[in-house]
């Protein structure tokens, strides 16, 4: 594997095609694509300035390099890369990709970041601001997850989600086989339209949380006093500790909680409409 080290590179494509290479204290200044159509690249205490500076390229190990603001739609259409230890300041990260791996990362701007991913692997990242994190994400492992990003896990199937602090809006929207465990999640409209939502051990704020969902599991989970109106045209099996604000309108299942605040099943409820509802 070849080295370069302590150099600047700027301009268009200044290390286009390069192959096995290691960079060390590298500077991508101004200009576009600064590495692009690559393979086996590693890339250590590097930074990058320029737009799009790493695209088209198989097999990447990147650590302890910051992104700043200006390199927008860094990382698309790479594959099998592992990042750890890394500062990213720029939004629009990581699209059209398979065989992603994230280590102590940090997106300070997490604006449309993760979309189409296969693959993924998240260890301890955090994200920033931004919206629809994560959209049409496919085979998702999270283990250590700090979010305040809004619309986060929008279309993602195959997701198993552990130890996650979440603040949002419309959270896990039509996904499908999501499993989350031991995680806080703090959001209106959680889970919406989705397929096979499993919530394990999870605390659950935000307005009309987990409705028109078909197949959702609850067990050991809590809700915050403030969200009303769960559940409204669900198929579920919840065991819930502690007490739960309303219920509305549940579709089929069976619901069983420490307390329930008001149930409501009115005209708009949906057939069969023969979900068990009691308390302990």
């Amino acid at each position: 594997m070849q080295l370069i080290k302590d150099q600047s590179f700027g301009g268009e494509r200044p290390l286009f095609a390069i192959h096995d290479t290691r960079l060390e204290k590298v500077t991508i200044t101004e200009g576009e694509s600064g590495i692009k159509c690559c393979r086996n690249i590693e890339a250590d205490h590097c930074r990058f300035i320029g737009k799009y500076p790493w695209w088209h390229v198989n097999g990447s190990l990147i650590t302890n390099c910051f992104f700043e603001v200006g390199s927008r739609s860094a990382i698309w259409y790479s594959n099998d890369m592992v990042m750890r230890d890394c500062i990213i300041d720029a939004p629009k990260f990581f699209r059209e990709m398979h065989g992603l791996s994230l280590e102590n990362v940090q997106l300070n701007d997490a604006d449309e970041t993760f979309w189409r991913v296969k693959d993924l692997k998240i260890r301890n990242v955090k994200l920033h601001e931004g919206t629809y994190p994560f959209m049409f994400c496919e085979n998702v492992d999270v283990d250590g997850l700090e979010s305040d990003s809004k619309y986060v896990f929008q279309y993602v199937r195959n997701a198993v989600v552990r130890n996650a602090h979440i603040v949002t809006k419309d959270a896990f929207w039509e996904t499908e086989n999501v499993t989350i465990y031991d995680s806080f999640l703090d959001g209106e409209y959680l889970g919406w339209h989705s397929k096979n939502l499993r919530l394990v051990r999870c605390h659950i704020g935000g307005e009309q949380p987990l409705c028109y969902i078909d197949g959702l599991t609850l067990e050991d989970c809590t809700f915050d006093p403030a969200s009303d109106r769960a559940f409204e045209d669900s198929t579920l099996e919840a065991n819930i500790k502690g007490a739960i604000t309303e219920i509305k309108n549940p579709r089929s299942g069976h619901i069983i909680a420490d307390s329930i605040g008001k149930i409501t099943l009115d005209e708009n409820i949906l057939p069969p409409a023969n979900c068990i509802i009691e308390q302990r």
